[in-house]
């Protein structure tokens, strides 16, 4: 068998044939580099920290399981690495997936990326920016949340407008805020260090592990994963990306190894201003109305207390509009897997139109839009992010475990980077993240939207036979 067209995605009658030189191949390796960033650094490790301070009880823990979570990640990536550079075209995910087991499993995937890979990470990090934003405004409760999903629904539109006028404007927006990002990350960890050193005490915190807590830990793992998640964020763009069997490894490996260091020592600084008990008091708080989403925002209760509410306050803000870079690369992404899903006749064909003169996937990008905004106004920030993290997860695990199969099935793909340590390190991914999946079922504090979860994968399954990819299928048989 002949090897596809490498630009390719998948097509009903041939499997991977289908052309999409019409998306031009403009974007470079530090443009690849930001999108790893981007998809990477966001809501994430500005919110589930304080989630896992609290439910842990531990600085010590919590630090050990962001590195746990580095561990994991980096196994992904170069897992990936090879995946993306043997097969470099639109679609990410959804390609390996149609290569290793055909279409229903690649639909699946793109079903799952539609309501929960994309979406969910797209409210949450909108929600996220709008709460940093509006936290000097120390707003009521009920006001607070409207405020917030207000916030983030204009944020949502003009990023979507900004990505459907061109790639030479969303370049520029993207790795400008990209860079900012992760100036203002370094900006914190820097001044937290120097400000937080003398509360080492708050790292020698570490309780006995009993099976009560070895089951917290997982489950906070689950936040973890969801943070760690978006290292595969430059394999949905590799169709777009000049010479990608080159670069798109270099990007992922790159991207992946910044962001983890950024991640420990951020957290570090969390650790420094607050101790564990500092946490547990403002969810316990018999004022707390919100939860577990009273700590939501950490990296501001952080900064407040390590600098006061006159450097917080800007901090908090400039955290916010930080966090918009990480709403652009999502709705930037997200809209690439329904057009090769609407290629393969897997969607409907409207979905894989491009605007003429620009070239940017329209109807992709309001389909993605929309969903998104049924998230943000229907779930809390908790919700929406074990939400996404469940799904992600599965597919995550499933489209890392076709290393094996394409091994095996296409020897004949050529392979410019193997993943070192093979078969040991996607082996060590495919463990580590199906027992995460199985925390997210077990732990009742997140049992209902991970049933949520699964209830809407499960759906895409009638929604694939009544495809056109389907139906043409059957009628063939």
């Amino acid at each position: 068998m002949s090897a596809p067209d490498e630009r390719a995605v998948p097509n009903e009658s041939n499997g991977p044939a289908a052309d999409v030189a019409a998306m031009p191949a403009e974007f470079g390796l530090w443009m690849a580099v930001f999108v790893v960033v981007a998809s990477m650094v966001g809501v994430g490790v500005l919110t589930t920290s304080g989630y896992t301070m609290y439910l842990v009880g531990s600085n010590a823990w919590m630090l050990a399981l962001w590195t746990l979570g580095g561990v994991i990640a980096i196994c992904g990536a170069l897992t990936l690495a090879e995946l993306s550079a043997a097969l470099p075209r639109t679609g990410g995910d959804y390609v390996y997936l149609y290569e290793a087991y055909g279409p229903l499993a690649a639909f699946m995937s793109g079903w799952v990326s539609f309501l929960m890979g994309f979406s969910g990470p797209c409210a949450s990090a909108a929600r996220g920016a709008a709460k940093y934003v509006l936290a000097p405004m120390e707003l009521t409760s009920d006001r607070a949340i409207l405020a917030e999903r207000g916030l983030a629904t204009l944020a949502i539109l003009i990023f979507a407008a900004i990505h459907l006028s061109g790639r030479r404007r969303t370049s520029l927006v993207q790795g400008w805020i990209t860079g900012v990002k992760v100036g203002v990350l370094l900006v914190l960890i820097v001044a937290g260090l120097a400000v937080g050193w003398p509360n080492t005490a708050n790292l020698d915190d570490a309780k006995a592990v009993d099976l009560g807590l070895a089951k917290t830990m997982l489950a906070s793992l689950v936040f973890i994963y969801y943070a760690y998640t978006g290292w595969n964020g430059a394999s949905y763009l590799a169709g777009e990306i000049r010479e990608p069997q080159k670069v798109l490894p270099r990007a992922i490996l790159y991207g992946t190894g910044i962001v983890t260091l950024l991640y420990l020592a951020v957290n570090l600084v969390y650790a420094l201003a607050l101790s564990a008990g500092d946490v547990k008091a403002i969810v316990e708080s018999p004022a707390n109305t919100q939860g577990l989403d009273a700590v939501a925002p950490i990296a501001e209760i952080a900064t407040r207390k390590l600098f006061g509410s006159r450097w917080s306050n800007p901090l908090s803000v400039a955290i916010g509009l930080m966090m918009l870079s990480s709403l652009s690369v999502y709705l930037l992404l997200g809209p690439r897997v329904i057009y090769a899903m609407a290629k393969a006749g897997q969607f409907p064909a409207a979905a894989g139109r491009l605007i003429p003169g620009v070239e940017t996937p329209g109807v992709a990008t309001l389909c993605q839009v929309a969903v998104t905004l049924v998230l943000l106004w229907s779930a809390s920030l908790a919700g929406i992010l074990v939400y996404a993290s469940v799904g992600l997860s599965l597919f995550s695990l499933l489209a890392m475990s076709s290393i094996f199969v394409l091994r095996a099935k296409r020897p004949d793909l050529p392979r410019p980077f193997r993943t070192p340590g093979y078969p040991a390190t996607p082996a060590l991914y495919l463990v580590l993240t199906g027992t995460l999946l199985v925390a997210a079922f077990v732990n009742s504090g997140s049992q209902k939207e991970s049933l949520i979860a699964l209830g809407s994968m499960l759906l895409g399954i009638p929604v694939y036979y009544l495809t056109p990819s389907a139906r043409r299928a059957r009628g063939a048989a």
